[in-house]
């Protein structure tokens, strides 16, 4: 009898899961696609979106809710653009959304099987990431790296300070300085003081090879559109990625080959950098999904090298943007920095935890600003459904930020520049409170959040300390240009031009 049973059994179970999961696809399916403008033949709403999308999409709002369907080309694209779509997001539908849409330029050299970033979800990405989350990015690591962020600050203000000194009339363009400052600032976290000074003395090859990096990453790439152009490569875009990554991967593999060499020889002490984190790693195990082999470790070190560096530099270029519009906030910060300081010695990491206005001025420079307009888009692994919005699988998934921070029914006067909103609010921007998301949220969240608000809060404090500022060109603060010029992060479409004079 059992014999008979238990097949009976199995096939029944078999057609009650069968039809639970057909009951729940349709209910899925059934419910309604989300709003969006009609689009064009072909093209869809490729040429809706404009020179600055993240701003037409927001204007979209208005019209069509907080969750816009577009089809960019032959991609199904779905954006979030408020607090409350963005809660149901990260809370309920993080894991269906964990995959990435992979741009066509990360796909150059396999640089995306390598990245953290741009990986797919799955054994390697949760390897990379507990190794920056566990083994190095923790709150440990960050405390014993604050000499290393102190001694590229003060050669931040050491430079400006010798321009100022050699002339007259200092004109400086500020984002040169702050790139080339958090530049040194991760090479020496990332693979030591030593190493990187080395290198750099050569040929400044890492420096240029990077920056071409990034300039093709941040290009428009009609492949992304329209993936079955992608053999053509029209735009050369993903070639010229390619040509300027295998530079970087041959300088880099000399440094990671240089630092094995090193530890298998036992020639010196151990660094306990990033890059010895990483090859601890390797070592462990050597096979598998998740190997970091020589090429993926060079990869997640220009990453780290991408992401603490861009995004920093132009978070606090468009901060004292800001402040240089409005003086009354800059001059507030200086007093707080005198108060809790002096001038006898210089900021110290320590001491931000005593600065609320300056603390406060860093939130509103990311509200506004959010270095990353647009959260590096996500792809729905099945389909799903989103504020009762059906979303079929293989759709891409944009965050905008910057909409969601300029949204009148959380932030009264969302436009204006006003620190003082924060300073008796509890509110958070390392992705839980999620009206401010300048990091994203969820398992693709930033890894580098609390390593890049440090740079920035230092950076900043050290450069109101020691200098007065204004603007160059004779320009009053309301005719300062702070149009933005989108790219891989979001720039302005002007670079700020300053004169610092020492404070006396």
């Amino acid at each position: 009898m059992a014999c008979i049973l238990l097949p009976c059994l199995a096939t029944l179970l078999a057609l009650a899961l069968f039809l639970k999961l057909l009951l729940k696809f349709k209910n899925i399916s059934s419910k309604p696609h989300p709003p969006g403008p009609p689009g064009w033949p072909l093209v869809g709403n490729i040429f809706d979106l404009g020179e600055v999308p993240h701003q037409t999409l927001h204007k979209l709002q208005a019209r069509y809710g907080p969750v816009i369907r577009l089809k960019l080309g032959t991609i199904n694209t779905i954006v979030v653009q408020s607090s409350e779509v963005a809660a149901e997001l990260f809370k309920k539908h993080d894991l269906t959304f964990a995959s990435r849409k992979v741009l066509d330029s990360m796909t150059a050299l396999g640089y995306n099987r390598g990245s953290l970033a741009f990986a797919a979800y799955g054994e390697y990405w949760r390897k990379v990431r507990r190794i920056c989350t566990v083994e190095f990015l923790v709150m440990k690591r960050l405390n014993e790296s604050i000499p290393i962020r102190r001694r590229c600050v003060d050669g931040l203000v050491d430079r400006i300070n010798s321009v100022v000194e050699r002339s007259e009339d200092p004109i400086i363009e500020l984002n040169s300085f702050l790139f080339l400052a958090a530049f040194n600032a991760v090479g020496n976290i990332l693979l030591s003081e030593e190493v990187m000074r080395t290198k750099l003395d050569e040929k400044g090859e890492f420096f240029e090879a990077f920056l071409k990096f990034v300039e093709c990453l941040g290009k428009p790439n009609v492949v992304d559109c329209f993936p079955f152009l992608k053999w053509l490569d029209p735009q050369g875009i993903r070639r010229n990625t390619g040509k300027y990554l295998e530079r970087w991967i041959r300088f880099a593999s000399g440094i990671v080959s240089d630092r094995i060499r090193e530890r298998e020889s036992g020639v010196g002490m151990k660094k306990n950098d990033f890059l010895d984190a990483l090859l601890d790693e390797g070592e462990v195990n050597q096979d598998g999904p998740d190997k970091l082999s020589l090429k993926n470790i060079t990869i997640v070190l220009l990453e780290m090298f991408l992401g603490g560096t861009e995004t920093t530099g132009t978070t606090i270029e468009w901060g004292m943007a800001e402040l240089l519009r409005h003086p009354s906030s800059m001059e507030k910060i200086q007093e707080e920095i005198d108060r809790v300081v002096g001038r006898t010695r210089r900021v110290e990491e320590d001491d931000l935890t005593q600065m609320p206005y300056l603390q406060a001025t860093v939130k509103e420079i990311l509200r506004l600003h959010p270095s990353v307009q647009m959260l590096l888009p996500r792809n729905s692994m099945e389909d799903t459904e989103l504020m009762d919005y059906f979303v079929p699988k293989d759709t891409q998934l944009l965050v905008n930020a910057w909409a969601i921070h300029r949204d009148p029914t959380v932030w009264p006067d969302p436009l204006s520049f006003k620190p003082e909103r924060f300073l008796d609010a509890d509110v958070d921007f390392r992705g839980q409170h999620f009206h401010l998301i300048p990091f994203g949220s969820g398992r693709r969240s930033c890894v580098g959040v609390n390593l890049g608000h440090r740079m920035v809060g230092l950076t900043l404090a050290s450069l109101l300390q020691v200098f007065d500022w204004k603007l160059a060109g004779g320009l009053e603060p309301e005719e300062l240009d702070m149009r933005e010029m989108v790219g891989l992060t979001l720039r302005r479409k002007v670079p700020l031009k300053v004169i610092p004079c020492l404070r006396e």
